[in-house]
């Protein structure tokens, strides 16, 4: 047995032993004022809505101006991850004549999938759905939310052709529309933690190349665009509001959801987490080809290299921005992907600058060229 699999091992006793003592020493923490339901940006067909969320006591996070000091910064991230979860909450989904009640996990967290009696206007790209709080009835709660999802579809018979869904996108964040430095530990902390939603920056041509891609060849599709990234749920305000301040096209964003033990830090695999969040969406729109976004500097490169075995007349395109110029090392390991990946008959790009791969697209007839164009289907 390797060093690493010992303190794996020792660090899987380690957390179950605190599971048993934790009610011990820890009392369950009670429930009392307001009460959030959080709902996370769903998708999609006409007939079918997949959804979820979590519900938590009211943190009291607000949204920061640019130049707020580091202290009030790290007081929202502080509440962000000291989250005091609803375990047992029981919740109503009502989306035209549906009602469906489910309950959430030890963690607060929900997932449910609804299957439609009547089939949503394919005209529109999103949808909402009303999310009422049934369980538990504590003073100040907020017993009502609104869900939103991207619904796909292809059906001309449904849709015009001009709205109807060419292709889907699946977009790493970290490195990718947003600096945040990831290959760099001490720079990373510093950008996620002592800064706030609008401290954040997106790449240069990022919100428009986006915006494009939504919009399609027509300028009116209604392409879906997925962000994964291996950050933890905690996270998701940060991200949701980052991309509404900077005009990023909405999309479902596909956290990590973390339960804070050692070893789950000590076993956590980006590899695994990604294929986790994007392999249903591939199963769920078979006949949708998707343009696959990432960067360099993790390991994106390979987890899109193995879905493309995996799904390979799924895959129309894979693009990977390259933020490790300066590694030879990382920058043979691309070379020799990029040669694998076009062997398979799937377009790859390596890019640096937004430009580069907005002009692959146009060249490809995915996109229009010149000015972008925003989506007619609204949110």
């Amino acid at each position: 047995m390797s060093w690493k699999q010992t303190l794996q091992q020792g660090a899987s006793i380690l957390d179950q032993v605190g599971k048993q003592l934790r009610p011990l020493v820890l009392p369950e923490r009670s429930v009392s004022g307001p009460i959030n339901v959080l709902t996370y940006r769903g998708y999609g067909t006409p007939d079918w809505l997949h959804l979820e969320g979590r519900v938590l006591q009211d943190q009291g996070i607000k949204l920061r101006e640019e130049n707020a000091p580091v202290w009030k910064n790290l007081w929202n991230m502080y509440r962000r991850f000291d989250s005091n979860e609803i375990r047992g909450a029981r919740l109503k989904f009502t989306c035209g004549s549906l009602q469906q009640e489910v309950q959430t996990d030890h963690e607060g967290f929900y997932s449910t999938d609804l299957y439609l009696r009547e089939p949503l206007e394919p005209s529109l790209l999103w949808h909402g759905v009303e999310v009422e709080l049934l369980e538990p009835e504590t003073p100040g709660a907020i017993n009502s939310s609104r869900a939103q999802a991207i619904v796909v579809c292809q059906d001309l018979n449904r849709v015009s052709e001009a709205n109807q869904t060419r292709f889907g996108v699946i977009s790493d964040i970290d490195d990718t529309i947003m600096h945040t430095a990831a290959t760099d530990f001490l720079k990373m902390i510093r950008i996620a933690y002592l800064g706030n939603e609008r401290t954040r920056s997106p790449f240069p041509g990022v919100p428009e190349f986006y915006r494009a891609l939504q919009g399609g060849e027509s300028g009116r599709a209604g392409n879906p665009i997925f962000y994964v990234s291996s950050s933890a749920t905690n996270l998701y305000d940060l991200f949701e509001k980052f991309m509404d301040i900077n005009d990023v096209p909405p999309g479902p964003i596909l956290l990590r959801h973390i339960e804070f033990s050692l070893e789950n830090w000590l076993t956590f695999d980006h590899r695994l987490h990604k294929r986790e969040k994007i392999e249903p969406i591939l199963r769920r729109f078979p006949q949708l080809p998707f343009l696959l976004i990432g960067d360099s500097g993790q390991k994106d490169i390979e987890i899109y290299q193995q879905l493309l075995v995996d799904f390979p007349d799924q895959i129309a395109a894979i693009y990977i921005r390259n933020v490790t110029p300066q590694d030879p090392v990382r920058q043979q390991r691309l070379a020799i992907a990029a040669g694998e990946i076009r062997q398979r008959g799937c377009e790859f790009l390596l890019f640096e600058a937004t430009a580069q791969a907005r002009d692959h697209a146009v060249r490809r007839g995915w996109i229009q060229a010149g000015e972008d164009a925003h989506s007619t289907s609204g949110y």
